[in-house]
């Protein structure tokens, strides 16, 4: 500190830290903000990763064989085949992709919790039943296909497997994202290795509403599509696979989607989609990038509680019949709903609250 006239006037030193500390007040460095916008650009990246990364990344390979750089093309699509039926054998996981910290940021966005209710033996195989399938199904995606609620601390020795559609598996580069979290395809083949030939501590989680589902997911509806699916409790029953229903209490928030009418010209085309390709287009829009009051594909920052129920223990038959089928879906029916009604209040539901089973 020096002196003009008498008057004390601050130092260099002195001023830098002043203008420093008037430098981390402003708004865009606050911490809380910063972490926000790192959570909405971690889920958006997943999302524009589940839209459009399979997509982009044929093209860029297609036009890379007309380009200098054909050799790298033509390398890739050699390994591929070698490679076609990895995806089929519970693909290549990757603790080191699952343990990111973006995936955290993704889980503290919304916010994401994993709820057990039971422990599960490592001696035994599992069928998970998610409900509901919602747009994208993000809380079946953060719990089984990431660490980032520790699914392998809450369950030791429990090898989750998140099943969906086979197509995704012929896109380059998308295929390799998707086994590195330990996701696989939805087909008897793939299941019924994991379930056969992979050991015991397998779990295979199947949202089991499928693109059905998601054309009535829509905010403030608890409703899910199972009472004439049973393929998964015949698969169950070939392999002696205890059932778990799950249902993830926020999954049908995060989005807003135009719901098309029956016999309406929109629902038509997303069942012929649907019928055709294995997915159904939806009209949906979450918030904007930079801002809540905004259209984007960014969801809605609502919580997703995914409840893991109780176990139903299935026996071994190698041809069940369809008695055999039909009793221990009625069970699983039931098992869902109890589920449900025992954990409904804790997340912000009304006691009167009722789930419906389409």
């Amino acid at each position: 500190m020096t002196s003009v006239k008498g008057r004390p006037v601050m130092g260099t030193g002195s001023s830098i830290l002043s203008a420093l500390q008037d430098l981390f007040s402003v708004t865009w460095l606050n911490r809380s903000k910063v972490e926000k916008q790192l959570q909405v650009i971690s889920v958006l990246q997943w999302v524009l990763s589940f839209l459009v990364l399979g997509v982009a990344c044929s093209a860029i390979l297609m036009y890379t064989f007309c380009t200098d750089c054909w050799l790298i093309a033509v390398l890739y699509f050699t390994w591929l085949v070698f490679d076609w039926n990895t995806p089929k054998k519970g693909g290549r996981r990757s603790q080191w992709v699952r343990n990111w910290a973006v995936w955290r940021y993704f889980r503290d966005y919304f916010p994401i919790q994993l709820v057990k209710t039971h422990n599960l033996l490592t001696s035994r195989n599992y069928i998970f039943g998610y409900h509901p399938h919602g747009i994208m199904g993000l809380g079946a995606f953060c719990n089984f296909s990431t660490e980032a609620t520790e699914v392998s601390k809450k369950f030791p020795g429990i090898r989750p497997y998140l099943a969906t559609l086979a197509g995704n598996f012929r896109m380059p580069v998308l295929r390799e994202y998707l086994m590195s979290g330990g996701i696989c395809p939805v087909n008897r083949d793939t299941i019924d290795y994991l379930l056969s030939k992979n050991g015991s501590g397998n779990a295979i989680i199947i949202v089991v509403g499928g693109a059905a589902e998601s054309l009535s997911s829509m905010p403030g509806k608890n409703a899910v599509t199972l009472r004439n699916r049973k393929g998964f409790v015949k698969l169950a029953l070939r392999h002696g696979a205890d059932l778990v229903p799950i249902y993830s209490f926020g999954e049908n928030e995060v989005y807003k989607q135009v719901i098309f009418e029956e016999g309406s010209w929109g629902r038509w085309v997303q069942k012929k989609f649907q019928k055709y390709i294995g997915f159904a287009p939806c009209i949906f829009h979450g918030r904007g990038l930079f801002s809540s009051d905004t259209w984007g594909l960014v969801p809605y920052s609502k919580p997703i509680t995914t409840v893991v129920g109780e176990p139903i223990t299935i026996p071994k038959l190698e041809h069940p019949t369809q008695q055999d089928i039909d009793l221990y879906h009625a069970m699983y029916m039931e098992a869902l709903v109890k589920l449900f009604d025992q954990h409904k209040t804790k997340f912000g539901l009304p006691e009167t609250e009722v789930l419906e089973v389409n």
